[in-house]
């Protein structure tokens, strides 16, 4: 099974394959669920809706993620989760979950491992949204995406639009394309013949 390993390709042999379209709702914030999803291939993304109906995006996961654990306690779903690609997953119910952590002991480890780092990456995010006004969360988020090219500027390792970026630092479109329009002028970024974005040089701490 590709991009799985160990117990969780184990646990995805237990549960029931099946093929979403892009833009399937999955899981919608709020509702019940006993369900988790193991991603087998595609891309999938968690969010939440808030006022005027503006977008934050928890984050983008791939082949040999899983998402849904936080509702396995028998509460409410935390966040919605939408495919962005045709996709195809794994879903276990919580009682296959429990037999299976039962035989393998460790998996519990690694379930609240991804727990814990769900929950400092929400916290994370809290933090800049509190502490950070738009243009300091957009450099973070340039910065964590940011793979170095050997001797060439970092290129930005996910293609992100203006809007997904938006989704990810909870503002708007426009203000995400202001502020990367004024980078590209003072030559911070560009983007090269792959439609890649190029780090050019350090960003600044304040814009």
């Amino acid at each position: 099974m590709p991009a799985l390993s160990g117990a969780l390709a184990d646990l995805a042999l237990r549960g029931d394959t099946r093929r979403y379209r892009k833009g399937t709702l999955l899981i919608q914030e709020g509702d019940q669920g006993d369900t988790l999803f193991i991603i087998l291939s595609g891309r999938l993304r968690a969010f939440s809706v808030g006022d005027k109906d503006r977008e934050i995006t928890y984050g983008v996961y791939g082949p040999g993620d899983y998402l849904g654990e936080m509702s396995l306690d028998g509460g409410p779903r935390s966040a919605s989760v939408l495919t962005l690609e045709a996709s195809r997953c794994a879903v276990v119910n919580r009682q296959t979950l429990m037999q299976f952590i039962a035989e393998r002991p460790e998996f519990a480890f690694d379930l609240l491992a991804k727990v814990i780092r769900r929950a400092r990456s929400a916290t994370l995010s809290a933090r800049q949204l509190a502490l950070n006004d738009v243009y300091g969360r957009l450099r973070a988020l340039l910065l964590s995406l940011a793979v170095p090219q050997g001797d060439a500027s970092p290129a930005l390792c996910e293609r992100l639009t203006h809007q997904e970026m938006a989704h990810r630092l909870g503002c708007s479109r426009e203000m995400v394309s202001r502020l990367m329009k004024d980078l590209e002028r003072g030559a911070y970024l560009a983007v090269d013949a792959q439609r890649r974005l190029l780090l050019l040089k350090s960003l600044p701490a304040r814009w």
